[in-house]
């Protein structure tokens, strides 16, 4: 079971979206969708991942929730401040535990930090950078 840890009530409107925006990529990235996630990132999108030594790209970014990585089993995420710019722009800013399948099969217990960039598209949110990872690394 996923469980989606509860915004804060002070959150606006927008804030609020922009929070479902990011739980409902979790679902994605778990159900290893690489199709939806070309459309959710910017195609000039960068990220980086705590302890690698250079950012990453949009087909890095879409290969890390493929059918070739560790499928998640289940996640906790947190938010620690979600912030929207001029209904433009939105910052997210959290914690997230996960259960990922290592080799063999068995769990492995994981958890880290991700701040998340993004721009307004229509009506939803277009990934622009991330920067973070699990806890640990440097």
């Amino acid at each position: 079971m996923d469980i989606k840890e509860q915004e804060p009530q002070h959150l606006s409107q927008d804030e609020r979206d922009l929070w479902d925006h990011v739980t409902d990529l979790w679902e994605v990235a778990r159900r290893r969708e690489t199709g939806p996630v070309r459309k959710l990132l910017h195609r000039d999108y960068s990220g980086w991942v705590t302890g690698l030594e250079m950012p990453h790209d949009y087909e890095a970014a879409v290969a890390s929730i493929g059918p070739a990585t560790p499928r998640v089993l289940r996640y906790r995420l947190k938010p620690l401040k979600v912030t929207v710019f001029d209904h433009e722009v939105g910052v997210v800013h959290y914690s997230y535990e996960a259960d990922v399948e290592a080799d063999g099969g068995a769990a492995k217990h994981i958890g880290g930090r991700w701040t998340e960039i993004y721009k307004r598209r229509g009506n939803g949110w277009l990934m622009i950078a991330v920067s973070g990872g699990p806890d640990g690394l440097r």
